[in-house]
């Protein structure tokens, strides 16, 4: 009974047992709290977990779109539209209707 009463006398572990474990848990408790920070602060995960983003703003026409209106009003010849498409798939690297290549 009197090591009940006297815990620390009694030559066991004592209180000092659950030191280890509560360290462990703040330690496991601030990684998550800085790691849920982290995304937060900067909107989630980074752009390889998104997708492909288009570098063009919502409802503006593609750069290839652009390209095929001036040479349908004949702001260009057949040559220079054929030339610049090609630069313009390695780029975005979609194809002249705009799906992927």
């Amino acid at each position: 009974m009197f090591e009940l009463a006297h815990p620390w006398s009694a030559g066991g572990p004592g209180p000092w047992i659950l030191f280890v474990p509560v360290l462990w848990a703040l330690a496991v408790l601030g990684v998550v709290t800085l790691l849920r920070r982290t995304v937060r602060r900067h909107g989630g995960p980074g752009p390889r977990f998104r997708g492909p983003r288009s570098t063009t703003p919502a409802g503006a026409p593609t750069p290839i779109a652009v390209l095929g209106r001036r040479f349908a009003a004949g702001e260009i010849d057949e040559e220079e539209y054929w030339r610049r498409l090609s630069v313009l798939e390695e780029h975005f690297g979609t194809g002249p209707k705009g799906d992927a290549a």
